[in-house]
């Protein structure tokens, strides 16, 4: 699968407006300016195919980065307090739109920062992947931030703070060192070769 192939396709902002599941599809999902955006540039290899902002809450659809034979796709961050209620409602109702719409959502990457604890809302959604029997891996952005020990201590912690720990595949990641991206674009790959023979 050559990443280096991605192109922007098209931003939804109902569920309705969806394209067709014509193609097998790899979606990023976490919290506001957990680094969703700045992982899909950095896994195709550009400075700004996704549109990364320092701002929270600033991706409010649901994107589509052509690569290939699959859409890898964007959803909105959820979770950011200064983000309206009812602005905060639609994007839960787009978010879980998409995850129980009838598409061909082969891997859900669930994005967390390495350097907290997960907030009830990821909670809530590493849940909802479990019990709708999706497929999901976690990546922890920003492992450049905390020195080995803290690390170690963090990972201790997360499998006491996420249910079925042991059974999720985890991958630290950071955009600054490049850590974990082979280690992503390997199993995105994987997936997408595998169907395709």
């Amino acid at each position: 699968m050559n990443f280096q192939n991605a192109e922007f396709s098209a931003s939804y902002g109902k569920i309705s407006q969806f394209p067709a599941p014509e193609r097998m599809e790899f979606a990023f999902i976490g919290r506001s300016n957990v680094g969703k955006s700045t992982l899909i540039n950095k896994l195709v290899n550009r400075k700004s195919l996704a549109r990364v902002s320092a701002v929270p809450g600033k991706t409010a659809t649901v994107n589509f980065y052509s690569v290939g034979h699959v859409y890898l796709v964007d959803l909105p961050g959820y979770g950011y307090a200064k983000t309206s209620k009812s602005e905060q409602e639609r994007l839960k109702k787009l978010i879980s739109g998409y995850l129980s719409a009838d598409r061909d959502v082969r891997l859900v990457v669930q994005l967390l920062d390495m350097r907290h604890a997960p907030s009830a809302d990821d909670l809530q959604m590493i849940n909802q992947l479990i019990d709708n029997e999706i497929p999901f891996i976690i990546v922890f952005t920003k492992a450049d931030k905390l020195n080995k020990t803290e690390r170690q201590t963090r990972m201790k912690a997360f499998e006491q703070e996420i249910p079925c720990f042991e059974d999720i595949h985890a991958v630290p990641f950071s955009s600054k060192t490049f850590e974990g991206l082979e280690v992503l674009q390997n199993i995105i790959s994987e997936i997408a070769d595998e169907t395709d023979n």
